[in-house]
């Protein structure tokens, strides 16, 4: 049974980096696009970024564009989707999570102190 386990989360301060890691192991998720989504608190689920199944063509909302990056490597064993996130902003404060199709990973927490 596929799975998609997040990772890369954790207290950074307001300006600095972090990396977010999406691995997908059992299934076929390859062939799928794959997502970023996020969630703050008392808020509801805000969609982050997207890629395509081959890795070619993504989307980043608004509020991240120019400062969130993704990317996938489907060449490993684990097929992996990235969320390079800079510049970070307190109100980037959310758990995020990855997502194919109807699966759906359990989140990794974010947080930005000012």
């Amino acid at each position: 049974q596929e799975q998609l386990v997040e990772s890369g989360g954790g207290l950074v301060q307001a300006g600095g980096s972090l990396r977010l890691s999406c691995e997908a192991s059992g299934g076929t998720s390859s062939n799928f696009g794959m997502n970023w989504f996020r969630q703050a608190p008392g808020k509801g689920r805000e969609f982050v970024a997207s890629i395509n199944a081959n890795g070619d063509t993504t989307l980043v909302a608004d509020s991240v564009k120019g400062r969130f990056t993704i990317s996938r490597d489907n060449a490993s064993a684990k097929n992996t989707v990235y969320l390079q996130m800079s510049s970070l902003r307190p109100k980037d404060t959310a758990v995020y999570c990855c997502n194919a199709s109807s699966l759906w990973g359990q989140g990794t927490q974010v947080t930005v102190s000012s």
